[in-house]
Parts: structure tokens; sequence; C-alpha cells
């Protein structure tokens, strides 16, 4: 008779707990094809459990074709490929992405503080979508996104931005990796882009995913070197002008105007804008784009909403030139929109409102206050005379540049062995980082409250002494 434990307190159904026992031991052979299975009435009875119980266990075992009906002879076990049996790994255990940080502090850049949140505007405005949407919202859209969303878009890229643009020239798309994988099939995977160093890690990851040949171009003090952008066999630039990362650096008006000269000098040249945060200029008002110089439709614009309101929203945008459009149409006409229209119809509510500048103005303000803690905190510590910074104009990090004797790798090493998480400048670099400025470190303050940001730097100054 077969005998297994039934959990009768388990939220797991009984005949579920007999048919997956029943199974295992099918598969692994314990149960032989052709074997009989005892009869119900008295496996109900050895079990202590219903008949209907043992009734149903059988029944969904016959459907997935482990045993077979006779008729007025019962079930039999099927003829199965047996499993061996899993020995678990001796001395290699299974990792897990979710272990908890070593880390007290975390100087990470690509987080933002989610107390921020405006959680009480987007649960109200959402009750506002769910009322009058509807049912409507359970309808597939189109694939650039609901022409609300893209209409509001429109409005803020030349309210805030400069830039002009129609809703039909905007495409609404999960986050920046769809969204640059997208433009790269548009453009095609055959040419070359040339893309910053240092830049995104995850940029370069994109490209090569895509088996798009790239160019690492190095920065000056204008932006991305000019000639060595003519130099190189490339036809595309993603570029980072108003505030490049990591380093922060403006692109200066004169050499704006040589990237779109170069951009026009052949009919498939274009120029990809990234503003990653454009809402976070302290010191002055936002940089212009560079797409508001854009007279011949040369740049296509890239943002999204992941530093404004959250990354875990997965919402971004482009806007296309115009002659781009009939390509992404053929091509990508038939796509599903891939953010669903409950939140886009709420985001396209957040900005209508005005509640997204409103959050923009607070956070920033945030921000500030958060960056100006740090400073202080630096030059009240032990390593006053012994750093200097950048990038604080703008953004969500600065450079922290020391000159303690010790190099990155030390600053790195030490700065973990005291709870506290820094970043490498040179691990921003593709290629070689002969060029990177030595001994520097990111510091991405955004993730840390003001209230704890004295402490990280206490901790700083206790490892680099």
């Amino acid at each position: 008779m077969l005998t297994y434990h039934i959990d009768h307190s388990s939220k797991s159904p009984l005949y579920e707990q007999l048919y997956r026992a029943i199974r295992r031991d099918i598969m692994t052979g314990i149960l032989s094809g052709g074997e009989r299975l005892p009869a119900k009435r008295p496996l109900a009875a050895h079990l202590h459990v219903s008949q209907i119980t043992v009734e149903t266990a059988y029944g969904q075992l016959a459907a997935e074709g482990y045993v077979r009906a006779v008729p007025r002879s019962g079930y039999f076990v099927q003829q199965v490929d047996t499993l061996p049996h899993p020995i678990p790994p001796a001395h290699h255990p299974i990792p897990t992405t979710s272990q908890p940080s070593e880390f007290v502090f975390d100087f990470k850049t690509n987080v933002v503080d989610t107390d921020c949140f405006p959680f009480s505007t987007w649960a109200k405005l959402s009750r506002a979508v769910l009322t009058d949407y509807d049912r409507n919202l359970l309808l597939e859209t189109a694939p650039q996104g609901v022409f609300a969303l893209r209409e509001q878009i429109r409005r803020y890229l030349y309210a805030f931005r400069g830039i002009s643009v129609e809703p039909e020239q905007i495409i609404v798309g999960a986050g920046s990796e769809y969204l640059v994988t997208l433009l790269i099939q548009l453009l095609g995977r055959k040419r070359t882009y040339a893309i910053e160093t240092p830049g995104y890690p995850k940029l370069i990851q994109i490209f090569q995913a895509n088996d798009a040949a790239t160019a690492p171009i190095a920065l000056d003090d204008d932006g991305l070197c000019f000639d060595a952008l003519c130099a190189s066999n490339a036809s595309v630039a993603y570029l980072t002008p108003s505030h490049h990362f990591p380093l922060g650096i403006v692109t200066s008006a004169a050499r704006r105007m040589a990237l779109l000269r170069w951009a026009n000098e052949a009919d498939d040249r274009y120029l990809i804008e990234d503003d990653y945060d454009s809402e976070f200029r302290f010191v002055s008002r936002p940089i212009p784009a560079l797409k508001e110089l854009d007279h011949n439709d040369r740049v296509i614009y890239h943002n999204t909403f992941a530093k404004s309101l959250a990354p875990s929203l997965r919402i971004g945008y482009v806007a296309l030139p115009r002659n781009l459009l009939p390509a992404y149409q053929a091509r990508f006409g038939g796509y599903a929109s891939t953010v669903p229209v409950f939140e886009q119809y709420t985001l396209a509510r957040f900005l209508e409102t005005g509640s997204f500048e409103r959050h923009v103005n607070r956070i920033r303000n945030l921000y500030k206050a958060r960056l100006d803690t740090l400073l202080n905190a630096l030059a009240q510590s032990s390593l006053t005379g012994h750093y200097h910074v950048s990038g604080t104009e703008a953004g969500l990090h600065l450079l922290l540049h020391m000159e303690n004797g010790m190099n990155e790798q030390e600053l790195i090493a030490s700065a973990a062995a005291n709870g506290v998480r820094v970043y490498g400048l040179s691990s921003y670099y593709v290629g070689s980082s002969s060029a990177c400025p030595p001994a520097t470190v990111i510091l991405g303050y955004a993730g840390i409250p003001s209230a704890q940001l004295t402490n990280a730097v206490a901790a700083l100054a206790h490892a680099w002494g």
C-alpha cells in the first residue's frame, strides 16, 4: 500500500498533495510502468482522506498521462523516462540576488529617494483614471503609446526644454534599455555608433547585445571631442550634452554647433541626445537641450522618468526626427506598447495637472539640501585639504578627487572595510582608462537621507584618514 504524509493543516489541497507524491514516485522510477495503483477506497482509508480526494488525484494523473485508467480494472502507471534523484551540491550553494548588503552606506548613482514619491497624488489620479476610462484601460493601445501621454510630453518639452515636436514623433517605451535597442534596430546594426568615454556601462552592453559596432570618443572641457568624432567612421553619436555622466561636463555652445554641422553633412547621420537628469540643475536655469538648436531634424531626443519619479515605473520616451517616422511605422507599427495603459494615463494626468512640475520643484530643493549636507560634512571632516570635488552644479552625484596618497582601488577597498560603498571613476571608461583622473570616486547621494550623510562621510574620513 502506498504511504504518503498528507498534511491536513497545509494550505495545499489534499488531492494535490497526493497527486504530487504519486507523480514524484512515477518520475523517479519508484513506481514502474505497468504497475497497478491501489484501489481508491482502501487507499483513502489508509491515508485518512476521503475517497473523493483519491479519485481527484488519480483523475489529474490520468489527464496528464502519468497513469492509464482501465475500466473495471483500475489505474496503471504509464511508462515514462525516469529522472535521477537530485544530489545537492556539497560545496557550491545556489547564489541568490537577494542577499543583504554588507554596506551600511552605498553611494550608488542609479537610485532615487523612494520616500519622495508622491504616493497620495498618484493614488488620487489613479482612481480618477479608473473611473474615467473604465474598460478602455483593458484595450490595446497604439505602439507609440496613448495619445494623451504623448500630448502631455509634447507640452512639457516645449514649455521646459524649448523643444518643438508633435505627438506623432514621440514614442513611449519601457525604459532606456528598450528604447535604445529600438533605436539601434531602426537606425541599423551595421552602423558604427560613437559613444562617450567615460559613460554609462550599461550603454555599451546594449550596443554589444545588438551586435552594433561602437567607437568610444573621449571628452574635453567642451564636451565630446569633435576631431575624434570626425576621425571615426561613426554615423550616429550618443551623447549627454546637458550634463555628461559621470564627469558632469556641459557641452559648450560652440561644440554643440559643431556637432550639429557634423550631423548635417550626411543624410544618414544622427545625434542621440540623452537628457537623463535635466530637471536637476542647482546653480542656474536648466541648460538648453541640443534638440532646441536642431533646425534640420538630425537629433533624436531621449529621456525617462527614472530620475524624476522612480526607475521601477519603466517609462521613457524618444522624439524621432520626422524623416524617420515612415521607417518606424513600417518596421514597428504592428508592435504593442510596452508600457501598461493604466500607468500611461495616470502619468498623463500627473503632467496635465501640474503635479509633475510641483513634484520636481520639491525634490530639486530636497536634493540640493542633501548635496549641501554632503559638501558641508566633507568640509568639516578630517579629509579637509586632501580632496576637491567637481560636478556639483547639477545631477544627483559628484566626483570626489582624493589627494591623500591612496589610489582608486585602495580608496574603494578601505571604504568597503568601513561599511561604505563608493565607485571608482575608472570603471566607467570604455577600453583604456589612462585618461582617468587619479584617485577619483563617484558619490551618488540621492539614496542616502540627509540625516545619514554626515555619518557616511565620517566613515569615509575614518577609512581614508
